[in-house]
């Protein structure tokens, strides 16, 4: 037998290398994707005719550790957008001492006006799960240790962010008039839409829904009423993607092709999900599925209004540099 033609030693190369490979692939998504952070900038025609434009920041799932100083660091740049309006829809927290972090690095953020709801992990901890319990939408879910919510709302308020949870909030940035509401986590069933139910008010230009996870329950009732545009987050755009198909799963009930970015609901409301900028400390991995933040730029329809086409095609990427 020819000298390397042994198929043991096939075998064994071929091992190695698969072994190889997955210990790349894990350093990857563990070091390198997990920490590269990037702005998506989406362009999209919302707004009542005649109206000017909006710039709003969205910012989801931060899931704030306190010695994340590189994440830190890059949310502190945001500001530097000057966005007219910010919109965060939950889980900023990853631990009970995170409140100091979350807020200095929002920092000037919070100065600008802003409108929130919370997710799960701002109200519990994370814990260990079994990750193929993702692929059951319906799974028992557990919580975590108690987390200074409280704290965090009053830290956000007292600098003027507005919180939608359950509440209508009209407010008026770069002379738009907006007109918003939201509700508390559908992913745990929080959310009490007969709080906020009816329809905005009609002289605003532009009617905003804000949840943290996107149920479709919700989404529905946010377009009966008549939404303009629900931001949504929860989902971490699948957080583990295969190039060319895309997120494996949601951890919701929406299906895979609106896991993250901007998507049509209904007939004429438009939904953005934020694949947010981190993870749970027990799954600190992200593949095919950078951490980002969201730079909307919101449009009048033009005049003759009709039906508006949502490009849904995935922007390209723009790192943010501390």
């Amino acid at each position: 037998m020819p000298s390397g033609s042994d198929p043991s030693s096939r075998v064994v190369r071929l091992a190695a290398g698969a072994a190889g490979a997955a210990a790349a692939g894990l350093v990857y998504s563990t070091v390198i994707e997990r920490n590269a952070f990037a702005l998506r900038h989406v362009t999209a025609p919302i707004l009542e005719p005649g109206s000017s434009p909006l710039r709003v920041l969205h910012i989801s799932d931060i899931h704030m550790m306190p010695n994340q100083h590189l994440k830190q660091a890059w949310i502190s740049e945001l500001d530097s957008l000057e966005p007219d309006l910010v919109v965060n829809t939950g889980d900023n927290l990853a631990h009970p001492n995170a409140v100091p972090a979350v807020v200095q690095s929002l920092g000037g953020l919070l100065s600008r006006p802003g409108l929130f709801v919370f997710g799960s992990n701002d109200y519990f901890g994370p814990k260990p799960k079994n990750p193929f319990k993702y692929f059951k939408k319906d799974h028992k879910r557990t919580h975590g240790e108690p987390l200074p919510w409280q704290d965090l709302r009053a830290a956000f308020t007292e600098r003027g962010w507005l919180d939608a949870t359950h509440a209508v909030r009209e407010l008026e940035v770069a002379g738009v008039r907006v007109a918003s509401a939201g509700v508390d986590d559908p992913h745990i069933e929080r959310d009490r839409y007969e709080t906020i139910a009816g329809r905005p008010n009609p002289l605003a230009q532009l009617r905003l829904g804000l949840t943290h996870s996107p149920e479709p329950r919700v989404l529905d009732a946010f377009a009966d009423d008549g939404y303009d545009l629900v931001l949504a987050g929860h989902t971490h755009g699948g957080q583990l993607c295969v190039p060319g198909y895309g997120a494996l799963v949601t951890n919701c009930h929406i299906d895979r092709s609106r896991v993250k970015g901007l998507s049509r609901w209904g007939a004429s409301m438009a939904l953005h999900v934020s694949a947010g900028l981190g993870t749970s400390p027990y799954a600190p991995a992200r593949f095919s599925c950078r951490p980002e933040a969201t730079l909307l730029t919101l449009t009048a329809v033009p005049n003759g209004g009709g039906d508006v086409d949502i490009d849904l095609t995935l922007p390209s990427l723009e790192v943010v540099t501390s």
